[in-house]
């Protein structure tokens, strides 16, 4: 075993740690939630990611995303969030896709075999695209809601799909899912707080996005960060 991961090998123990080190996760958006829970699943050891995002940083997100600095302005965030992860572990296969994935795209990505799916995608079409086409693969699912305009970690909460409310962006999805007969089947990681209308704004200079929510520094990176402890502990069992 490799020394840098001792730690968590004494947490958890050598069979667990066996089981990350030969799956493979898919995480498809690299913003402020997808970044950092790739990088929590590479600091437990997964042996293979495969990351997908096809834009680049903008100022704008360097008040909440991991991988935005005044030095990586105008990047790619696939590239970026590659370079990191083989930093932090030399050993981890990773594939970046420096891409907005959908449609036929999106299912030559999910045909390589997933053990586990992260959805930290923004805009809706893809979102649904990805966990309809992964549950019809079986593949296990975590999939981030909505964490704009909120400021309180305490009201995050894991649960199915069926058991989330006080969220918009949970809402609408159960709603079309239900059209694709779809009620349940995958987790996500939502908030029970409200989200003050005025702080939504019609968005400007950000492509696939209609509009704009104020954010905080700490909420996404929890948001991306509850969604790896949920795939770190169904793969390792614990």
């Amino acid at each position: 075993m490799e020394n840098w991961l001792s730690r968590t090998e004494m947490l958890i123990g050598n069979e667990a740690l066996a089981k990350l080190r030969d799956s493979r996760v898919l995480v498809v958006g690299l913003g402020g939630v997808g970044a950092y829970a790739a990088e929590m699943i590479c600091r437990a050891g997964v042996g293979s990611l495969t990351i997908v995002d096809g834009d680049k940083i903008h100022p704008s997100n360097r008040n909440r995303q991991l991988l935005a600095l005044e030095s990586t302005n105008g990047k790619s965030k696939a590239g970026l969030m590659q370079a990191r992860l083989l930093d932090i572990n030399p050993g981890i296969k990773v594939t970046a896709i420096n891409e907005y994935i959908r449609d036929d795209r999106m299912i030559e990505v999910l045909d390589e075999g997933f053990d586990y799916v992260i959805d930290a995608i923004d805009t809706l079409s893809p979102k649904i695209f990805l966990i309809y086409h992964s549950l019809h693969r079986k593949f296990p699912v975590v999939s981030s809601m909505g964490s704009g305009g909120k400021f309180d970690t305490e009201q995050v909460r894991i649960s199915d799909i069926s058991d989330t409310s006080d969220c918009k962006l949970a809402k609408i999805l159960r709603k079309r899912l239900h059209r694709l007969g779809v009620r349940e089947g995958f987790k996500a990681v939502w908030s029970t707080e409200k989200v003050d209308r005025e702080k939504i704004v019609p968005a400007t200079g950000e492509p696939n996005k209609a509009s704009s929510v104020g954010t905080i520094s700490y909420m996404p990176a929890a948001f991306g960060i509850a969604c790896a402890s949920v795939v770190i502990r169904d793969i390792a069992g614990l």
